[in-house]
C-alpha cells in the first residue's frame, strides 16, 4: 500500500500497540504485514454542525486486532465474538478505528487529540495497527497545522499524543498551539514517581512524556470541568487513565459529547457497559464515569462521537434495556 511505515518504523515502533491499549507488547514484525481488511476512507474527513460550531471528523488510522484472553478482564473471546456479530461486524477482528476531531467554532480552530503521528503501528500475521493519516486528512479538509489555535487532550496514551510529536526529533508539530490537559492527567504521567506503578508496557510512554512534554511551554494543565475555549466544557470521565477526559460542545440549543475514549469500541463498550478493559487503569471506576456520561448523552438529547466509534463517528444515543444503542450518522 502507498505511504506504507517503513521496516525501520514498524520495529521502533510495534510495542505501542501495547501501551495504547493495555496489552502485552506481542507484535512480531514481518517483513510484509497481512492484507488490510479495513480500507481508509475517502475522504478521510467529515463535516457536521452543531449550532454555529463546524465539526470535522479525521481519520487517523485502524487496528485490526486480534482476539486475545484478556483483552476483556471481565468478559470471555467468545462473548466479545459474539458482541460483534449482534452489532454486524466482522467477528474475525475487533475493529478499533482512530479519529481525531477538529472544532471551529467562534473565530478558534480547535484540534480535539493529536492521534498516533504514524508512531502507532505494526503488524505480525493476524494483527495490523496503522496510524498517522490525521495530518494528510487535515490539510485535505483545508486546515494547515498552523491554522489550529488549542489542541485539547483527552489523555496520554500514544493514539492520541503521539501525533504531537516527531518522530525522531520529538518536535512539537504544532509548535504554536496551546495544549490544553486535565491537571490530573498531566500530574500523572509527568511525575517520575508514577512511573513504577505502571505495568511494564507504560513505562517507556511515561518516560517519553517526563522527557519531552514538561519543557514545553505552551501546555496549560487546567483543573475541573471548565469552559477551556469558547463553546466547549471539558468533562471528566477519569478510570481509563487518571485525567481521561471528554469535550463537551455547545452552540445554541445544539450538543456534541466528543467522548473520547469512553464508550472505546460502542459495539462492545455500549451493548456492555459493565466490561472492563485491560486498557483501563480502573476498570471500576471507568464503569462509573462511562454509565454517568453515556446516561447524560441519552437525557440532554445530544450527538456523541468518539475516538474509536465507527468512522464517521457522529450519531445519537438511547437506552436499550439495560444497555446502550448508538444511531450513526451515515458515513
Amino acid at each position: 500500500m502507498a505511504g506504507e511505515p517503513s521496516r525501520r518504523t514498524l520495529v521502533l515502533s510495534a510495542a505501542t500497540a501495547a501501551m495504547a491499549f493495555g496489552l502485552d507488547a506481542s507484535l512480531a514484525i514481518v517483513a510484509a504485514g497481512p492484507r488490510r481488511r479495513t480500507a481508509d476512507p475517502e475522504p478521510g474527513y467529515r463535516r457536521i454542525a452543531i449550532g454555529e460550531a463546524e465539526i470535522i471528523a479525521l481519520y487517523d488510522g485502524m487496528w485490526e486486532k486480534p482476539h486475545e484472553a484478556g483483552f476483556l478482564s471481565n468478559a470471555s473471546v467468545s462473548d466479545v465474538k459474539q458482541a460483534l456479530r449482534t452489532a454486524g461486524l466482522d467477528a474475525s477482528f475487533v475493529p478499533v478505528p482512530i479519529s481525531t476531531f477538529v472544532v471551529r467554532l467562534k473565530g478558534k480552530t480547535v484540534l480535539c487529540d493529536a492521534g498516533g503521528g504514524g508512531q502507532v503501528q505494526g503488524y505480525n500475521s493476524d494483527s495490523i495497527f496503522v496510524s498517522g493519516r490525521m495530518l494528510n486528512n487535515l490539510k485535505a479538509a483545508g486546515i494547515r497545522p498552523e491554522d489550529i489555535d488549542t489542541i485539547l487532550i483527552s489523555h496520554f496514551h500514544p493514539d492520541h499524543i503521539f501525533g504531537l510529536l516527531s518522530e525522531d526529533t520529538n518536535a512539537q508539530v504544532f509548535p504554536h498551539a496551546e495544549i490544553i490537559v486535565a491537571a490530573a492527567e498531566y500530574k500523572f504521567w509527568t511525575d517520575s514517581s508514577s512511573t513504577a506503578r505502571l505495568p511494564p508496557w507504560r513505562q517507556s510512554l511515561a518516560r517519553r512524556i517526563q522527557s519531552v512534554i514538561p519543557s514545553w511551554k505552551n501546555v496549560l494543565p487546567v483543573e475541573g470541568e471548565d469552559e477551556v475555549v469558547p463553546g466547549i466544557r471539558f468533562v471528566s470521565v477519569f478510570g481509563h487513565t487518571p485525567g481521561h477526559t471528554g469535550f463537551h460542545i455547545s452552540s445554541g440549543a445544539e450538543q456534541l459529547m466528543i467522548s473520547s475514549d469512553t464508550a472505546y469500541v460502542p459495539a462492545l463498550c455500549l451493548r456492555h457497559p459493565e466490561w472492563h478493559g485491560a486498557y483501563d487503569q480502573d476498570g471500576a471506576a471507568a464503569e462509573v464515569s462511562r454509565r454517568r456520561l453515556l446516561d447524560r448523552v441519552v437525557a440532554e438529547e445530544m450527538m456523541i462521537c468518539g475516538s474509536h466509534f465507527p468512522w464517521a463517528g457522529f450519531g445519537r444515543l438511547v437506552r436499550d434495556g439495560a444497555h446502550y444503542a448508538l444511531d450513526l450518522l451515515p458515513a
